[in-house]
Formats: C-alpha cells, sequence, structure tokens
C-alpha cells in the first residue's frame, strides 16, 4: 500500500503531462495509467514494473493525432500496437530489443528527448494555444504562419506562469540531487504540482492577475461521460493507421523492454522478467487503451524505479497505484484542475533533458565515430522528417559498419614472401565477404603461389566457394599456382 502510494504521486502528474505533450485529452493520460495498474500488473510476470504512458511516445502520438484527424481515428493505431505486441509475444520475439544497436536507441531517445523540450518551451513560457506548437519539427519550422505564431505568442506571455515554471524547474533540480534520504522519498513531481497550484492560488488572492482556464489543466467532472471511443469499423480505412500503429507498437516494444531489464537489475531478489508474458500484457493493454480512449503505454522506469525506491516486493504495489489513479479522477477532478501546465511542461522539460543530456553525447563521441556516427545521424534524421525513418537510417548506417567488420573478421592474409601468399578463412565466410575477397585475389602477383587455407571454417557460403573456383580457374593464365586446404570445389562450368 505504501509503495503503490508513492508511485501514484510520481505518476499523476506525469500522466497528466505525457498527455498534454502528446496534444490528447488529459484524462487520456490518467486512463492510462489507470489501465497499466489494474490491467497489465495483474498479466504481467514482472513483480516491480509499472506501466503507464511513457514520455518517449508523446511526441509521436501528438504527430500521428494531427496526421490522421483527430483522436478518436489515432485510438485506431493503439488497438493495431496492442495487436502487434500481442502478436510478438505470442510467437516469442520478446528479443527483439536486441537486435536493435545500442547506438540507435540511444539517438532516439536523446531526439525524443530534444523534441520533448522544444514542444514544452511554449507551455512554460506561458502560451495559451498550444495546439500550433504540437506539430512535427520540420512542418513548424517550414510553416508559413510560423512567424506570425511566434509574435502573437510573445503577447500571451504570462509572468505568473514564468514565475511557476522556474520554482518548479528549481524545486525537480534540487529535489533530483539532493543526497538526504528524507528529500528523496518525496516525489519531486508532486512537489512540482503542488508549487504551481499554490503559487497561481496565492496571485488569484492577494492580485489581481491570475492563471487563464486555458493555461490549466482541464478534468472533466465526470470523464466517463467524455470519453472519446474509437469507430472500430474505420479500422481497415486506411493504410496509415496499421503503419502508424506498427511504429507505435514497435517503440513501445522497445522502451518496455528496456526498461525491464533496468527494473530486474533493481530486484534485490533476482528475478527475471519473461519478456514475452510482459509484451502479452501490454499488447492486451495498449489494446484495451485503444478501445476505452487511452494513449498507448509502456513500462516506464521512473514508475518502476520509484516502486522500489518505496519498498514495493510484488506486483499489488502497481495494482495499488491504478485504483489510487481511478479514485482520483472519480472522487477530486476538481482538485486536479487547479494544476497549472506550466508545472507539467516543467516536469517534462527536466524528463527530456534527461533523456538528452551533453554527458551522453560526450560519452558516445569517446566510443568512437562508428558509435557516435549511428548516434548522431539518428537524431538528425528523426528532427528533420518522423521517427520511423530516423530509426531505420540510423540502423542502415549501423548494420554498414557491422558488415565492414565482417569483411575483416572472416578472412587473413599472411604473406610469407613476395611470391608465396596465404589467405586463411575464419568462423563463417559468407556472401558478405564477396566484395573484398575477389579484391583480395586480384591483388596476387603474377608468377606467384597462393594458399586458401579453410581449416579454421565453420561454415563456407556457396557464393565463396564459387568465386575461388573461379579464381582457381583462372589463375592458370597468370601462372598462380592456387593450393586449397579443407574447401570443397565446386563445378564451375556449371555456373557458367
Amino acid at each position: 500500500m505504501p509503495a503503490g502510494l508513492s508511485v501514484f504521486l510520481v505518476a499523476l502528474p506525469l500522466c497528466l503531462g505525457i498527455a498534454l505533450a502528446s496534444g490528447a485529452p488529459l484524462y487520456s493520460g490518467i486512463l492510462s495509467g489507470i489501465i497499466g495498474g489494474l490491467v497489465v500488473s495483474v498479466i504481467s510476470g514482472s513483480q516491480l514494473a509499472v506501466s503507464g504512458p511513457a514520455a518517449g511516445l508523446a511526441t509521436v502520438v501528438g504527430a500521428y493525432i494531427i496526421s490522421l484527424g483527430g483522436f478518436q481515428m489515432f485510438l485506431l493505431t493503439v488497438i493495431v500496437a496492442g495487436l502487434f505486441q500481442f502478436a510478438l509475444g505470442v510467437l516469442k520475439l520478446g528479443t527483439i530489443a536486441n537486435y536493435f544497436p545500442s547506438a540507435v536507441i540511444k539517438g532516439m531517445l536523446a531526439a525524443i528527448g530534444l523534441l520533448l523540450i522544444f514542444k514544452q518551451i511554449p507551455l512554460a513560457l506561458g502560451y495559451d494555444q498550444p495546439d500550433f506548437w504540437r506539430s512535427g519539427f520540420s512542418q513548424l519550422v517550414t510553416n508559413k504562419n510560423f512567424k506570425a505564431q511566434f509574435y502573437n505568442f510573445n503577447h500571451h506571455t504570462a509572468r505568473i506562469t514564468i514565475l511557476i515554471t522556474v520554482i518548479s524547474l528549481a524545486a525537480m533540480v534540487f529535489l533530483q540531487k539532493a543526497n538526504h534520504k528524507k528529500l528523496k522519498i518525496i516525489p519531486a513531481p508532486l512537489v512540482v504540482v503542488l508549487l504551481g497550484v499554490l503559487i497561481n492560488f496565492i496571485f488569484m488572492h492577494v492580485t489581481s492577475g491570475s492563471l487563464k482556464p486555458a493555461q490549466l489543466v482541464n478534468i472533466p467532472s465526470n470523464i466517463f461521460k467524455e470519453i472519446s471511443f474509437p469507430d472500430v469499423s474505420k479500422i481497415f480505412s486506411s493504410k496509415e493507421i496499421w503503419r502508424d500503429g506498427v511504429v507505435i507498437g514497435l517503440l513501445a516494444t522497445l522502451e518496455t523492454l528496456l526498461c525491464i531489464e533496468a527494473i530486474d537489475k533493481l530486484d534485490e531478489h533476482n528475478r527475471i522478467t519473461p519478456v514475452n508474458r510482459e509484451l502479452i500484457a501490454q499488447g492486451i493493454g495498449n489494446m484495451v487503451c485503444g478501445f476505452l480512449g487511452a494513449i498507448p503505454m509502456t513500462a516506464v522506469i521512473v514508475r518502476g524505479a520509484a516502486n522500489v525506491d518505496a519498498g514495493a516486493r510484488t506486483k499489488l504495489s502497481a495494482f495499488t497505484h491504478g485504483l489510487f489513479l481511478l479514485l482520483a479522477v472519480m472522487m477530486i477532478p476538481g482538485v486536479l484542475s487547479m494544476i497549472p501546465n506550466a508545472s507539467l511542461a516543467a516536469i517534462l522539460l527536466v524528463t527530456g533533458y534527461n533523456l538528452t543530456k551533453p554527458k551522453l553525447y560526450r560519452n558516445m563521441w569517446q566510443l568512437g565515430w562508428k558509435q557516435f556516427l549511428p548516434f548522431v545521424l539518428t537524431i538528425g534524421v528523426i528532427l528533420a522528417t518522423d521517427l520511423l525513418v530516423g530509426v531505420s537510417i540510423g540502423l542502415l548506417l549501423s548494420t554498414y559498419f557491422i558488415i565492414r567488420n565482417n569483411f575483416k573478421a572472416e578472412y587473413k592474409i599472411v604473406k610469407t614472401n613476395t611470391h608465396d601468399q596465404l589467405i586463411r578463412l575464419n568462423s563463417n565466410v559468407t556472401f558478405l565477404n564477396k566484395v573484398k575477397l575477389r579484391e583480395t585475389l586480384d591483388r596476387v602477383p603474377e608468377n606467384s603461389s597462393l594458399t586458401i587455407d579453410g581449416s579454421h571454417c565453420n561454415f563456407i557460403d556457396y557464393d565463396i566457394l564459387e568465386i575461388i573456383s573461379e579464381y582457381q580457374h583462372k589463375a592458370e593464365d597468370r601462372n598462380i599456382k592456387v593450393q586449397l586446404i579443407n574447401i570443397q570445389k565446386v563445378n564451375v562450368t556449371a555456373i557458367h
């Protein structure tokens, strides 16, 4: 019960803030947290992980809501994302995260952090018409009305909002860096929210100024009357729904698996979460989110870490946190509606910064350009286009480096003297080595001898055997004596 209450106090402002950043109804973020607590925790095999809306998906969700023409259409992509995750779990593909290079994943998270910061700045400065700023980065920069909207933005800046933002940021930084155990027990997001409510209350009663309704959280008195349900009959009306759903499902899967791995390391009882069962639980949870009008969820490291710090022992704490969220929206929606958007923006600014710290860029640079280049390229392409394209380009570049390393690793050239050379094939030699092997064979001088040794090979691709057999046939014209050791000959005439 204490752990569940602690996680609830952390999750409540984050659920609201992530929904705000996504351009979705604020209640949809709390609904996602409720479903994560009451549904996913029951099915999941993890004892300590806590699921809910994730900041890493906020920018993608916001972009897809706009591109699909509304929140109700977007909910169909959440159902598809859940189906995709459920299928991955059933097919036992929970190891998918292991096939994404670390540099690309870090680049993706850093880009999400930058986008998160960029989209919260207007709200943090008091802009009370945030819809324009929720478009994608590239669309925003190229928008013809950008300059007009920017000047308009200055007229909507409120000193109260800036004060709330500055104090909230200071509180977040102080509490996160505090070394005192008693201070660490206090959830920083809760303190920020309470400070924002208090400052607005003081200005409202001491001075004539106060925040506008558009600058405050707006939770319906009865969210069950306001919930938007998807029109499931339209799920096959557009291929974009399925494409976007798979992207969300893939990103949610990556974030969940990375979080699960991190939380398992914090478990003092060394319990290991069954990843395929976790994907089935997340898939069911996201399908429920789609049907009930909530934004997509993942297992979230912030909530999971808070759960561990509060002394949680079993999944009952995650379930309890979901119960507290449900009671909050049912019993105190008026209190939630007193929270300033600027407080939530400050929480998300710190969250975004934690995803894209300068230290991360320094560490990636120190690892060398083979790690740094895919990292930076992934960030740049995501900012210029979208997340799927950025991750795809980063994967291609990382794959290119892997192939290049494979060229060098799978065979070794040994020069005994000018006229005698030895090529020793190592491990598994595949068609990926064709180009480099041809270039190496072409550089063997005339009137010499060449030995190709396959004794240390577990596997030699047929394409490689073709090249060696063809070369042995042509070497006679250059007076090169070729000797093969443990290499099968193939019929060169049959090839042609």
